[in-house]
């Protein structure tokens, strides 16, 4: 089975640029997970009979965030968010940019075997005033999303995290210490992932810097693979034996990031 999870920072841009359908005739992945969709379902000609489509649309405001899960495989069951129990626990409110669980953030398709769980992490921004949403509630409250699934089956979760968790995962890690995406805050939230038992795919195969999910538009970063790699894939260690591939994809363009995919064998 091939997942591929992809910010397309738009898909109605992406669609309309003619960048979706390669993806999906080139990678033939049996899901692919997308964030920052910024539409609702129906808002762009998407032509995939193949694919069941489930969105999870921002609810207040419109054109903002938002993530979907198309599948060949038809889901159980599908939660929406995170838990309102876990939303209260952690108090999880609105702050000055909105409801961080009304922003179509999380969706999660069960299987028989295991949970997918695609997630779009909120950004703690340039002058860092969403870090402590992101740090003490965000976080906590998603890994313990992810802890109550993984208590029933294994869990496959993937998305934008908006961190590059080692300075093998940004081109500049000097420069950028301390700045949004690269805190200690934030790197603390992917130890902490780690240390429940999850895994980093990507480097169950590749180590060392170079491997980059999203580059910056400014100053030809991409050409120069001036980059981040915030876009990943984690797994249950219950599924350790069963990861075959962990890919980046840079040749497919449209969005300022790229598509990433795992290849496991859950036969």
């Amino acid at each position: 089975m091939r997942l591929v999870s992809w910010n397309v920072n738009g898909i109605r841009s992406i669609v309309n640029k003619a960048k979706f359908l390669p993806v999906i005739t080139k990678l033939k992945p049996d899901i692919i997970c997308l964030q920052e969709t910024k539409a609702e379902r129906g808002q762009a000609e998407i032509d995939l009979p193949e694919y069941e489509e489930f969105w999870n649309s921002a609810k207040n405001r419109k054109g903002y965030s938002g993530t979907a899960i198309f599948t060949k495989v038809k889901p159980e069951s599908l939660i929406f968010d995170l838990p309102q129990d876990l939303v209260k626990r952690y108090k999880l409110e609105a702050d000055g940019y909105g409801d961080p669980n009304n922003e179509g953030r999380v969706i999660t398709a069960e299987f028989k075997h295991f949970f997918v769980v695609n997630v779009y992490t909120p950004n703690a921004k340039p002058d860092l005033s969403r870090l402590k949403l992101r740090h003490k509630l965000w976080d906590p409250a998603f890994l313990e999303f992810l802890k109550r699934l993984e208590a029933k089956k294994p869990v496959i979760f993937c998305g934008d995290l908006n961190v590059a968790h080692t300075p093998d995962d940004l081109a500049n890690p000097k420069a950028n210490e301390g700045e949004h995406g690269f805190t200690k805050e934030e790197r603390e939230g992917i130890d902490n992932i780690l240390n429940e038992g999850f895994m980093d795919t990507f480097r169950l195969f590749h180590a060392g810097s170079g491997h980059y999910t999203w580059w910056s538009h400014f100053s030809n970063a991409r050409a120069r693979n001036v980059g981040w790699r915030i876009d990943y894939f984690f797994t249950s260690e219950a599924l350790r034996s069963r990861v075959k591939r962990a890919s980046i994809h840079p040749e497919f363009e449209g969005s300022d990031h790229c598509p990433v995919s795992l290849d496991v064998d859950l036969k």
